[in-house]
């Protein structure tokens, strides 16, 4: 399958998979049931730490999470893209922020409605089920960007959320700089283009079901594209989005990213 497909091919392939292990996994956690998630990607394997991962205490967030929440939230109503079991929104409900949540897996909507939240809706970020200009912010982390798959795809991405988004729209995304990265960075494909590289991999999640036996649910491989702060300016190019401010870790090429609407 080639690495640069579209945006809307990759919306497509979800949609003709019925596998949630990510999702079943949160929804799991959530109910305090017993299961395992695991990241794959050939022999090599992952901890899916979805108790460190999708239900964090706030007070275990970095500082330059906390600023992008509120940055966002300056610009209410927001828009999670990718809300996950929400935790993201529960911080943003607790604070009175207008906050609405949209992900592709029906069990992580299901978990985070479970934990209290009405606004969280089932849909795709490349179609997303809002209305045109209804938000002021976009929050897309999880490194999600990537599943543009490319540089066109990520540009599709943009486009879907200046639909949605006012005249003032500001988004906070994030992604791993494959500068700052080996070959040993879990699923690292490498790119010959300078700024450019891929990652790949799958989710398995295994628990018992109630008569003790073991089921095994196993995803489609996901497909990122992992790209630099400047090829994300690039991607930008031909939107109405900049890149208006870089914040990366201490260590490791991971980094997020503020882009504002400028017309």
């Amino acid at each position: 399958m080639s690495q640069d497909r579209t945006g809307s091919s990759a919306a497509e392939e979800r949609r003709q998979s019925g596998a949630d292990p990510l999702g079943r996994a949160m929804l799991a956690h959530h109910r305090d049931t017993p299961g395992q998630l695991t990241y794959r990607d050939g022999t090599e394997r992952r901890d899916g730490n979805v108790a460190e991962f999708y239900f964090s205490s706030p007070e275990s967030w970095d500082r330059e999470t906390i600023d992008a929440l509120e940055r966002l939230a300056d610009a209410e109503p927001v828009l999670d893209v990718g809300c996950g079991a929400g935790n993201h929104l529960l911080w943003w409900a607790d604070r009175g922020v207008d906050a609405v949540g949209v992900d592709a897996s029906p069990n992580a909507v299901l978990a985070a409605r479970e934990r209290g939240l009405e606004d969280v809706l089932v849909g795709d970020m490349f179609d997303l089920p809002v209305p045109t200009d209804a938000f002021g912010a976009v929050h897309l982390v999880g490194t999600q960007l990537g599943l543009g798959r490319s540089l066109a795809g990520v540009r599709e991405l943009l486009v879907e959320f200046t639909r949605v988004t006012d005249d003032g729209g500001v988004a906070v995304v994030d992604n791993y700089d494959p500068t700052r990265l080996d070959e040993g960075f879990f699923g690292y494909r490498p790119d010959p283009r300078e700024g450019i590289a891929h990652r790949c991999f799958h989710l398995e999640f295994e628990r018992e079901t109630d008569d003790g036996e073991p089921r095994r649910e196993i995803g489609r491989t996901l497909k990122f594209l992992l790209c630099s702060p400047a090829r994300l300016r690039e991607g930008a190019t031909g939107t109405p989005w900049d890149v208006c401010g870089v914040s990366r870790d201490d260590e490791g090429g991971h980094y997020r990213a503020v882009l504002e609407k400028t017309g």
